[in-house]
């Protein structure tokens, strides 16, 4: 006879932006760390928002770049990691297919806001 586990399952909640806020406050380093992947944090946000707005999933607009699904993925995926981000050809065919226009901006830093 199988013994069956009855230990339910309970996730823990988690509040990643609450997170990175107090820890920004208490660690100078990690402050440092997070600091430096804001660019990355935007440009997913835009692509993200870009993609919701159009009302697309990523599968839809691999379609519509001529791309696999896992491609798309992988284009959101890379803006979190410094070893690879995509292009600007890749980026402008991503916003061609959410019916968008690529803009790139530059800013003064006492411009940009910070936690």
């Amino acid at each position: 006879m199988t013994q069956v586990n009855e230990t339910k399952f309970s996730p823990v909640a988690f509040n990643p932006k609450g997170y990175a806020v107090k820890r920004r406050k208490a660690d100078p380093k990690f402050a440092k760390a997070y600091d430096a992947l804001n660019d990355e944090f935007e440009a997913l946000a835009a692509l993200l928002k870009a993609r919701t707005a159009a009302g697309l999933t990523q599968a839809e607009v691999a379609s519509r770049m001529g791309v696999s699904q896992p491609v798309v993925a992988r284009i959101e995926a890379s803006l979190g990691k410094k070893d690879h981000s995509p292009s600007l050809n890749t980026l402008r065919r991503y916003a061609d297919a959410c019916g968008m226009k690529l803009v790139i901006q530059m800013v003064a830093h006492k411009d940009v806001m910070k936690f």
